[in-house]
């Protein structure tokens, strides 16, 4: 009988700078996978449904405590399904606390500073979960691909990246990051879809199609970056994605995981409130 799956089974190797360490692979991780399915589309929303309610409880004993961070990291090929996760994942939570923060192309101001200034300013504050979508692995994912800056220079941001999450954790930030893992055939067929039905014409953009076009180049880069950025503080996921109901519950599964690692409590009840009757 196989050895059942477990969560960590999907950690990205931790990184020893740019020492080397163990080997890394996108190819080992099947994106078709359901290592954590319930059985069926129905028992995997059903189960999720479950999860969100936790974390609904959680988060808000994260506010509440208003002492803790949390940050979860989305990144992944177009379609890969980003803002589907969201939510799906996070449709019972309380917004209060709960931000979303989206790295497009830099502005001409944020490009005039270092490609971690705009990052560093979405942070999460102390009581507040932060959900990127898309992050400042951007960085060392498009300029490497379109040959914008050269092996020195990205090991330099790899470095930075991992010190600016050094100090994020250090700081009380826990962190979370969930690389979506989608097969080449199944992002196909998501921007088909999207040009057959006119209601979806504008989430189609025409730099996907040219980004496709480098499809291997993109795997390659995703590689070298989980690799050399996954540490014990902030480790990267690879979340089998070509499966939206098993994307969902593989990251929901992971941030209540998180979240229960957390000593996350309500404060304490106010002397001054106790016996006080409303009138």
């Amino acid at each position: 009988m196989a050895k059942r799956k477990q969560l960590d089974d999907f950690r990205v190797p931790f990184s020893n700078g740019d020492k080397g360490g163990k080997v890394f692979s996108l190819a080992d991780f099947d994106p078709a996978g359901k290592p954590f399915s319930a059985g069926s589309k129905q028992a995997d929303r059903e189960r999720l449904m479950a999860y969100a309610a936790q974390l609904d409880e959680m988060q808000e004993r994260l506010h509440a405590q208003r002492r803790e961070r949390v940050l979860l990291v989305l990144q992944g090929m177009d379609t890969s399904g980003k803002d589907g996760t969201i939510r799906a994942v996070f449709h019972e939570v309380d917004p209060l606390g709960l931000r979303i923060a989206t790295f497009r192309v830099p502005t001409p101001d944020e490009a005039a500073h270092d490609f971690l200034w705009r990052v560093h300013r979405q942070a999460p504050a102390a009581g507040e979960l932060t959900i990127f979508n898309r992050s400042h692995y951007e960085d060392v994912l498009v300029p490497r691909v379109r040959g914008e800056i050269d092996a020195d220079e990205l090991k330099r941001r790899y470095a930075h990246i991992r010190h600016f999450e050094t100090l994020m954790a250090q700081s009380g930030t826990a962190i979370l990051k969930c690389f979506l893992h989608i097969s080449k055939d199944a992002q196909r067929e998501r921007l088909q879809a999207r040009i057959d039905d006119e209601t979806k014409h504008w989430k189609f953009d025409l730099a996907d199609i040219e980004a496709r076009r480098h499809w291997d180049d993109y795997q390659l880069a995703y590689e070298e970056a989980l690799a050399a950025t996954s540490t014990e503080h902030a480790p990267w996921y690879v979340v089998p994605a070509d499966s939206k109901p098993h994307r969902n519950l593989m990251v929901a599964a992971l941030l209540l995981r998180m979240f229960q690692s957390l000593d996350l409590r309500y404060p304490p009840g106010k002397e001054s409130l106790k016996g006080l009757t409303i009138a």
